[in-house]
């Protein structure tokens, strides 16, 4: 495993009663509070590790196996998941910029009330996962299986779900303005109503519930 140390990655404050910022990265680790930036942890065992409200810029945590571990409130802009296994994984309240979750396992994790702003999570398994209330603002989820996911009041404006596995979910109350769904079936979504329908745009291949409509003009320009 490489791992790149810098006085950066060091410096960290132990506000939580057990973390150990200096600790050697590993299964059960506990950085919480601390901060740590550009730190190389690919492929890298994770397991119930623990990082609340953590600061993680940069930090690549590509196929590593995170699950059953806690980024609640924790700030990770830039940082790559892609591949991860985070499955029993909390991000609860956690924030992002242009965070990589492409191709990671999540299953059905907490992500109630993130923020992932512009975040790449194409091709996520996110079967079951509980999205509610969460700002996904112009996030990329193009492939990826949202099977029964929760996404009740979740803000998915300008959100990319190209090709991407709705069935099941529950979409009541999302903010869908500019919502891209093309190609995606919504038949067997939750909640869909004809005003977040109007407002989001698809394709002809897109298919609705069978009481809703199709607009007359659905253009996706963005």
């Amino acid at each position: 495993m490489t791992r790149i140390l810098t006085a950066s990655v060091l410096a960290c404050s132990a506000l939580g009663a057990h973390a150990a910022c200096g600790d050697t990265p590993g299964d059960g680790v506990d950085w919480t509070g601390c901060t740590k930036e550009r730190l190389v942890l690919t492929g890298a065992s994770l397991q119930n590790a623990k990082f609340d409200r953590a600061v993680l810029p940069g930090m690549n945590f590509s196929s590593a196996n995170l699950s059953g571990s806690s980024f609640q409130s924790a700030e990770f802009n830039r940082t790559s998941f892609r591949g991860a296994n985070l499955e029993k994984t909390r991000f609860e309240k956690a924030v992002a910029v242009r965070a990589n979750f492409s191709g990671a396992r999540f299953g059905a994790v907490s992500l109630e009330k993130v923020e992932f702003l512009r975040a790449n999570l194409s091709g996520a398994q996110l079967v079951g996962a509980n999205l509610t209330k969460g700002d996904f603002k112009r996030s990329n989820f193009s492939q990826a299986d949202l099977t029964n996911a929760l996404l009740r009041y979740a803000n998915i404006s300008r959100a990319n779900f190209s090709g991407a596995k709705l069935a099941g979910a529950d979409l009541g109350n999302a903010f869908t303005l500019n919502t891209n769904f093309s190609g995606v079936d919504l038949s067997a979504a939750k909640g869909l109503t004809q005003e977040q329908v109007d407002a989001a745009c698809g394709d002809a291949k897109t298919r609705l519930p069978a009481k809703l409509k199709r607009p007359g003009s659905w253009p996706c320009t963005d």
